[in-house]
């Protein structure tokens, strides 16, 4: 006989084993039900990364800051999250979306590496790659195979960098460098600092992502623009195919292609002089590019973007660019430091010395000026330094267009302004100021001292020669008016004597 409790502990026991072979089947079901479905596909960028169209249209939707400017020019809406175009040689930003925003660079990380890299490496030295510079990078990055004992030139690492993104290359170029990798990320905070750079804080020499690795649009257009300014970085950043021979210390013979399409010309953009492209899941598409046209060189930063927006955005960015902006010398249109200020100062105003200004605007100082603003709208600073700049706009609104330097024009060892070539010069110089690009300033307060001493010169000469005539008319009519009717003698006074008639009439006829 079994007992109730028994008895009854074993059923539910039984129901409960009944109750978990029922679930476990519905679970098995269900997961097979479920895997027969079609799965769904997630949206992808034509280079086969995540794309998410609400974000694009969200960051599409943000202002334009420079389009708020008073009478500046309008620029296209950009997907960007932040973008910027600024004048390579005049430092003045055309356009600008959130400029100073913190986001991720990605590869573009490595125009700075290679900046450092140029200015202190020769570009002939071997670069022998370590452990850590080839096994410290994730096995999906970008690399173009180099392995641990391997040996390249600083050209070739440079290739590698700025054409197949290599990370490897860019560990190996920081320890050639510094010494180290953290070695070589205190430069790169310190060059960026140099620069100019407010927003930004590196953490690795190739851009891989890391949270405390950042920087702006802003402050990567400043880099940009010293790597443009690098004829070295020109010559290589610009190359759409390299082909690694093998060698020695390097035994593969194999080809890199760049990805940035406005470099191999997949996607068409006049007067592109180079670039670097960068990608990270936190990034998204980053872009960097240098284009020159008409005498003019701009940098444009396109940052958290999908492809191939980045280079599409990048190509009406340039376009507007160019269109509506233009270079002026202040030397020539500036006349506040040169004239109202120095007053017409001059050194050696003589005619043994050259007459020049005591001051100038620095002959080579450029300003962007935008179509449509005059240069009379343009507000000026000199700083202590005598350094001018040019901004449009007012407050933290201010946009800088270019800077000068107002300079104290050469003299001679002993002071004294040098001595003109011809006699005609110096005359010329008394009266007229040779100022910079062919400008020529009238010297106003020495015309009319000439003027004035022209004028009395004249009178002068009037009046002596009124004087002459006087005098040879009295004397010669007095000689015949003596001869025609001479004067009777007289003992008396000779108070009250009248001249004959026909000498007064002889003499005003």
């Amino acid at each position: 006989m079994i007992p109730l409790s028994m008895h009854n502990h074993s059923d539910s026991k039984h129901h409960a084993h009944l109750l978990c072979a029922a679930l476990l089947g519905g679970a098995v079901l269900l997961s097979s039900w479920t895997c027969s479905l079609p799965a769904q596909a997630e949206t992808l960028t034509d280079d086969g990364h995540p794309y998410d169209q609400a974000a694009e249209a969200e960051r599409l939707a943000e202002p334009v800051q420079s389009n708020d400017l008073a009478d500046w020019p309008q620029g296209p809406s950009c997907s960007a999250e932040g973008a910027i175009v600024m004048d390579i040689d005049t430092g003045a930003i055309l356009y600008q979306k959130n400029i100073h925003e913190h986001l991720y660079p990605a590869s573009t990380t490595k125009m700075l590496t290679c900046l450092i890299a140029a200015e202190n490496l020769d570009l002939s030295d071997t670069v022998t790659f370590s452990e850590k510079a080839v096994d410290s990078i994730p096995a999906d990055g970008s690399s173009i195979g180099i392995d641990v004992g391997e040996s390249l030139t600083v050209e070739e690492c440079l290739y590698g960098i700025l054409v197949g993104s290599a990370n490897e290359c860019a560990n190996a170029i920081a320890e050639k460098t510094a010494g180290s990798i953290d070695a070589f990320v205190d430069m790169m905070n310190e060059k960026a600092k140099e620069l100019g750079c407010t927003d930004s804080h590196f953490a690795n020499p190739n851009g891989l992502y890391l949270e405390d690795h950042y920087t702006s649009p802003h402050d990567l257009a400043l880099i940009a623009s010293a790597f443009f300014k690098n004829d070295t970085l020109l010559r290589l950043g610009n190359t759409p195919q390299y082909h690694f021979e093998a060698t020695a210390t390097q035994p593969d013979d194999f080809w890199i292609t760049n990805k940035h399409k406005l470099i191999t010309g997949e996607i068409a953009c006049d007067g592109v002089i180079g670039g670097k492209t960068g990608y990270t899941g936190e990034a998204k598409e980053c872009l960097v590019t240098g284009c020159e046209r008409n005498g003019m060189r701009l940098a444009c930063v396109v940052m958290k973007e999908d492809s191939p927006k980045q280079f599409t955005d990048t190509v009406a960015l340039f376009d507007y660019g160019f269109s509506n902006f233009s270079h002026v010398s202040p030397a020539e249109s500036d006349t506040t430091y040169t004239l109202q200020t120095a007053d017409f100062l001059t050194q050696g105003s003589d005619l043994f010395g050259d007459s020049t200004p005591l001051f100038s605007i620095s002959e080579d100082s450029t300003v962007t000026l935008p179509d449509g603003i005059s240069f009379d709208q343009v507000t000026s600073t000199i700083d202590a330094d005598d350094n001018i700049t040019y901004t449009y706009g007012e407050g933290d609104d201010a946009v800088t267009l270019g800077t000068a330097t107002l300079q104290k024009n050469t003299t001679d060892t002993s002071g004294t302004a040098a001595k003109s070539s011809s006699l005609a010069a110096r005359i010329r110089n008394l009266f007229f100021i040779s100022g910079i690009s062919g400008t020529l300033f009238v010297n106003l307060p020495n015309v009319l001292l000439l003027i004035l001493a022209v004028g009395g010169v004249c009178i002068l000469i009037f009046e002596l020669r009124a004087l002459q005539r006087y005098r040879r008319s009295h004397r010669g009519l007095g000689r015949r008016g003596r001869r025609a009717t001479p004067l009777p003698k007289s003992t008396g006074p000779r108070r009250g004597y009248e001249l004959p008639e026909e000498f007064g009439r002889h003499y005003y006829d």
